[in-house]
C-alpha cells in the first residue's frame, strides 16, 4: 500500500490506462474549444473551399449522371460510426473517393436535365454566412435582422418582377422564403381551405375542390392530400396541342360549373407559368377572369420560369397576376441562389397567419404583441427556419439587375441555338414550342425504319405522311422534309403485286427515343430527362447550369447526333 498522504485507493474497475487518461484530459481541456475554435475553423474552412474550387474547375470532366450501382456506398463505408475523432484530411479524401462518384453533377456545364439548380459564388458564400450565423429566425425577436432582411429582399425581387403593389409589404401583402414550391403550394392551399371553411363550416371540407391541368406539378396533388382535400376532389383538366398544353379557361369554367351544380365548393386553382414537362404557360389573366366569379384562390406557380420575368421581354408571361392571390418562384432553379430558396408572395398574409399561427407561452414577447413586426413562423409549416434571405441578398447585390438579366438571356440564346441545330437535322423535330431556355425534341418518326407488313391492301402510315409537302406527326408538327409520296392516308405502291403496310406507331417511336435518351445519359457525356406530352415521348434539353457555354451546347448536340445514328442504325 502506498503511504503518500495524497494518494487514494482506486478500485480496479475504475483504473485507467495512460492512453485513456490522456484522452479524458484532452477532452476536458480542449473538447469544447474544438467545436468552434476560430483558428481550426479557418484551417479546415480553407481546405473545404479549396476542394470546392477544384471541383468547379474540374466538374465538366466527371460523368454528368452518376455511374454507380444501388448500394455502392454501404459497401464502401464502415458498418458503424467511428469511436474516435478522424482528421478532416481523411474525411475529405473519403468525400473525393466515395461521395463524388455517387453524385449526379447538377453544376456540370453538361447538365441539361430536369430544370437547372443554378449556383453562384454569391449564392454559395451567402449560404456560408447563413449557416455560419446559424440563427433560428422563427420570429422577429429571435433574430430581427433575419426577419427584416427577408422582408426587404422579397420587396426588392417583387419590384424587379413588376408585381402589383398588393403583393408587397407596402401594399398590405408580403413575401416569405420557403424551401421549395411544394411548401408554398401546401401553405396557400391550407390558407384557402381555412378561409373557405370559416365561411361555410368545417363540416364542408369534403366538398372543397382543387383545380389544375394535367401539366401541373405533382406537388399540388400531394399538398391537397396533406391539406385534407379528398383525392376525388382534385380536378385534373386535360390540355391539348391546340393550346400548346396550356390550361383552357373554357375547360376550367366547365369543370367549375359542373361542381357547383353538384353542390361542391370550388376552392383553389394552381396555374403554371413554365410547366415541368414542356414549359407551357397557362393564361393567367383569362383563368383569373373565370375564378373571380366563384371566389377561388388562384396560386401562380412560376417555379422555373418566374426568374426570367425580371426581363421585360418575358414579363408578359405573368400578365394577369394581379388577379391571383399568390405567386411563387424558385430562386434556386434559375436565379443563381443555391438550394433551397422558394419565393412566395401573397396578397393576403392574414389568411396564411390565421391558418398557420401558433402562440405558445414560451414564444410570447413584446415585439410580437406590438403587431409591428413579422413573425415568419406563422407564414410556413415548420417553426424553425433558415436565414435564406442572406444568400438571396448577396445574389441581388453581387450581380445587380442588369447582370442577372444578362445571365438569363444568355441561357435563352443558347437554347435558341440548340433549337436551331435540331431543326437543321431532318432526323429530329421540336415537339412543343420553346418559351424559355428548355427545348423539347425527339427523333422524328420519319427517321425511323418503318415496320413492314404484307397485307395486300396498300401502304398505310398511321402517323400521317402528307402529299409531298411535308411529314406530319400525330401531334400536328410539320417536319418540312416531305417524302413526295402518298395522299395523306398513306403510300400506294403500285409496283408490287402485294402491297406493303409500313407503320411507325407512336409506341415504336416513343420506345426508340427512350432508348436513345438512356444511351446518351449512360455515356456520362451529358444528362437530359424526358416527359410525355400529349402521348409523345420527348427529350428535354434544359439550359441553365451556371457554367454552361455555347461550346457545351454544340458538343452536346454532336453527342446526341452520334448516339442517334447508332440507335437508328440498330432499329
Amino acid at each position: 500500500m502506498c503511504n503518500n498522504k495524497h494518494s487514494a485507493i482506486v478500485p480496479q474497475a475504475e483504473r485507467l490506462t495512460v492512453r485513456e487518461l490522456l484522452r479524458k484530459v484532452s477532452e476536458r481541456s480542449f473538447g469544447r474549444m474544438e467545436l468552434l475554435d476560430h483558428q481550426e475553423f479557418r484551417r479546415q474552412g480553407h481546405m473545404v473551399i479549396d476542394m470546392m474550387a477544384d471541383y468547379y474547375r474540374d466538374v465538366e470532366k466527371y460523368p454528368v449522371r452518376s455511374q454507380v450501382e444501388p448500394g455502392y456506398l454501404r459497401r464502401s463505408l464502415p458498418e458503424n460510426a467511428p469511436d474516435q475523432p478522424e482528421a478532416i484530411e481523411t474525411i475529405l479524401q473519403d468525400v473525393q473517393k466515395h461521395i463524388v462518384p455517387g453524385l449526379t453533377h447538377w453544376q456540370s456545364p453538361n447538365y441539361f436535365a430536369y430544370f437547372p439548380s443554378s449556383g453562384s459564388i454569391a449564392g454559395f458564400l451567402g449560404e456560408i454566412l447563413s449557416t455560419g450565423f446559424n440563427v433560428v429566425g422563427f420570429n422577429w425577436m429571435s433574430s430581427p435582422a433575419a426577419t427584416e432582411l427577408e422582408s426587404i429582399v422579397m420587396d426588392w425581387l417583387g419590384k424587379m418582377l413588376n408585381l402589383p403593389e398588393s403583393f408587397l409589404f407596402s401594399g398590405n401583402g408580403g413575401g416569405v422564403l420557403h424551401g421549395t414550391t411544394c411548401e408554398a403550394i401546401l401553405c396557400t392551399i391550407v390558407a384557402s381551405r381555412d378561409k373557405a371553411l370559416r365561411r361555410v363550416g368545417r363540416d364542408s371540407i369534403s366538398k372543397l375542390v382543387v383545380y389544375s391541368s394535367d401539366q401541373t406539378h405533382c406537388a399540388l396533388q400531394k399538398a391537397a392530400q396533406i391539406a385534407g382535400i379528398h383525392p376525388n376532389n382534385v380536378r385534373v383538366i386535360p390540355t391539348t396541342k391546340s393550346t400548346d398544353f396550356a390550361l383552357s379557361p373554357h375547360s376550367l369554367r366547365s369543370a367549375i360549373v359542373s361542381d357547383v351544380e353538384a353542390g361542391m365548393i370550388p376552392l383553389y386553382l394552381c396555374a403554371t407559368v413554365g410547366t415541368t414537362s414542356s414549359t407551357a404557360v397557362d393564361p393567367v389573366a383569362a383563368l383569373c377572369d373565370v375564378t373571380k366569379d366563384y371566389d377561388i384562390w388562384v396560386h401562380v406557380d412560376a417555379a422555373y420560369a418566374g426568374s426570367a420575368c425580371i426581363c421585360p421581354e418575358f414579363r408578359h408571361f405573368i400578365n394577369g397576376v394581379e388577379g391571383a392571390n399568390s405567386f411563387s418562384l424558385n430562386a434556386h432553379k434559375w436565379f443563381f441562389t443555391n438550394l433551397d430558396c422558394c419565393c412566395l408572395w401573397t396578397k393576403d398574409p392574414t389568411a396564411l397567419i390565421k391558418a398557420l399561427s401558433t402562440n405558445p407561452e414560451y414564444l410570447k414577447n413584446a415585439a410580437t404583441n406590438s403587431k409591428r413586426v413579422v413573425d415568419y413562423k406563422d407564414w410556413q409549416i415548420a417553426l424553425s427556419r433558415r436565414f435564406r434571405a442572406m444568400k438571396l441578398w448577396l445574389v441581388l447585390r453581387s450581380y445587380g439587375i442588369s447582370k442577372l438579366r444578362s445571365f438569363l438571356r444568355s441561357h435563352v440564346e443558347m437554347a435558341k441555338h440548340f433549337e436551331k441545330l435540331v431543326t437543321m437535322d431532318k432526323r429530329f423535330e421540336v415537339t412543343v414550342p420553346r418559351n424559355f431556355a428548355t427545348v423539347c425534341f425527339r427523333v422524328s418518326p420519319f427517321a425511323i425504319k418503318p415496320k413492314v407488313y404484307n397485307n395486300g391492301n396498300g401502304y398505310q402510315n398511321g402517323n400521317g405522311y402528307q402529299n409531298g409537302n411535308g411529314y406530319q406527326n400525330g401531334n400536328g408538327y410539320q417536319n418540312g422534309h416531305g417524302n413526295g409520296n402518298g395522299n395523306g392516308n398513306g403510300y400506294q405502291n403500285g409496283s408490287h403485286e402485294k402491297q406493303l403496310l409500313l407503320t411507325n406507331d407512336n409506341e415504336t417511336v416513343n420506345d426508340l427515343n427512350s432508348k436513345l435518351l438512356e444511351s446518351i445519359n449512360a455515356s456520362g457525356h451529358l444528362f437530359m430527362t424526358h416527359a410525355v406530352v400529349g402521348g409523345t415521348y420527348t427529350m428535354r434539353f434544359a439550359v441553365g447550369a451556371s457554367l454552361t457555354e455555347e461550346r457545351h451546347v454544340d458538343t452536346a448536340w454532336k453527342v446526341i447526333q452520334q448516339y442517334a445514328e447508332a440507335v437508328l442504325s440498330a432499329s
